[in-house]
């Protein structure tokens, strides 16, 4: 076990930023960035946002060559401010209304429409001639049910059945739909999903003859647990390639190709640093307190998300079974069951592992607590990368 993050001991941070403190890992994002760009040869990629909105971390994963992936006008914004231009921001949103479209419209470079109620606005406004539709092909897949975002139950997309719909409704405002786009779920596990989704979303775009974009969505898992295996992007790469080929030549047709992964350039990348403030005994459990909670870190509280913790402070120390409870007023509030780990003291300092993804960007400010510092580590240095929300908030 490693006491330091990015070459920067743990220890250090603490005195210099305090805790909880979000610390992200540069290398890694850029690592991560470049095995997807290797494994997706001659496709965009565009990173979801919403994974983790900081700036320093959107201008990092544009200077890698990504593009950007919102979902929200102020996901928009955060990559204009980022440098991400407008041919390079794609934009997919659920339940919009029609200030909100339009913006999009005027600042994305595709958009990508969620339902027929908004194919229907796009036409009546005359937002743009040509269309991108985001389709539920009743595929969905995740590591819980919450994250699936394709499948019945899914509120996401429009539905095969409603396809020739979507048609009708596009004939009538003289829009000619140009693209088709996907996402299946969130921590995909491994390939075979996506590549089914993949095979399924070419299928249909055979049969809208305008389709010269196809957008696969993204998802890709990473692992959280030690034992888990890292997904083999090589593998789906090579393999939607060959579906890409096949589909062009049965079609005659061309196109351009995206994907759209959040998770997987910055889950590994980013740790929060938490301490120890408190250490009770039950009947049942033994508690470790610490000062931080569901407010910083949501995923273990909604979804039992899994995340490794490390002592920092003592990692050759004896072991016992932990329980690590955060300080929010809440019972669900806990990070850890029974999780055996080095016994802490009162002070030590708390790593939670691969929490770049989905972490800061869900934190709120629950019980009137304080959102966390975040620190960029480059080149073994440490800087504090602040982020002001505010700006981003946009009201339509």
């Amino acid at each position: 076990m490693a006491r330091t993050i990015g070459g920067v001991e743990g220890e250090y941070l603490r005195k210099r930023f305090g805790t909880p403190l979000y610390v992200y890992d540069a290398a890694i994002v850029s690592a991560r960035c470049k095995e997807l760009v290797r494994a997706f040869r001659g496709m965009d990629v565009h990173y979801a946002v919403k994974a983790n909105a900081n700036p320093a971390l959107l201008a990092l994963i544009r200077r890698e060559g990504l593009g950007a992936e919102a979902v929200s006008p102020g996901e928009v914004l955060a990559a204009e401010r980022a440098g991400f231009k407008k041919k390079h921001v794609s934009f997919t949103g659920p339940s919009l209304t029609e200030a909100e479209l339009t913006f999009v419209a005027e600042r994305a470079g595709r958009v990508h429409l969620d339902s027929l109620t908004q194919l229907e606005i796009w036409g009546r406004l005359k937002l743009g001639r040509t269309v991108s539709l985001r389709l539920n092909l009743g595929i969905g897949a995740g590591h819980h049910a919450k994250v699936q975002t394709g499948g019945d139950g899914s509120k996401f997309g429009i539905v095969t059945r409603d396809i020739p719909h979507a048609r009708e409704i596009a004939r009538k405002y003289g829009l000619t739909i140009t693209g088709v786009q996907q996402h299946i779920g969130s921590h995909v596990p491994d390939g075979s999903d996506y590549i089914r989704g993949a095979a399924a979303l070419l299928s249909a775009a055979k049969d809208l003859p305008d389709v010269a974009h196809i957008d696969f969505g993204g998802g890709f898992g990473v692992p959280y647990k030690k034992e888990e295996k890292r997904i083999d992007l090589r593998k789906i790469g090579r393999e939607v390639s060959r579906l890409v080929g096949a589909f062009e030549k049965e079609t005659g047709r061309t196109a351009t190709y995206a994907l759209e992964p959040g998770r997987y350039p910055v889950a590994e990348a980013g740790s929060l640093l938490i301490s120890v403030t408190d250490l009770k005994e039950t009947a049942k459990h033994t508690f470790i307190g610490v000062n931080s909670g569901f407010n910083h870190l949501l995923r273990p509280a909604l979804y039992g998300a899994h995340h490794e913790i490390e002592n920092l402070s003592r990692a050759g120390g004896r072991k016992g079974s932990m329980t690590v409870a955060g300080n929010i007023c809440e019972s669900g509030d806990v990070f850890a069951w029974d999780r055996e780990m080095s016994v802490p003291r009162i002070g030590d300092i708390l790593r939670i592992k691969d929490a770049g993804a989905y972490g800061m960007s869900m934190a709120s400010t629950y019980n009137l607590r304080a959102l966390p510092k975040e620190v960029l580590v480059t080149g073994g240095k440490a800087k504090e990368v602040r982020f002001d929300r505010t700006p981003f908030l946009v009201r339509l």
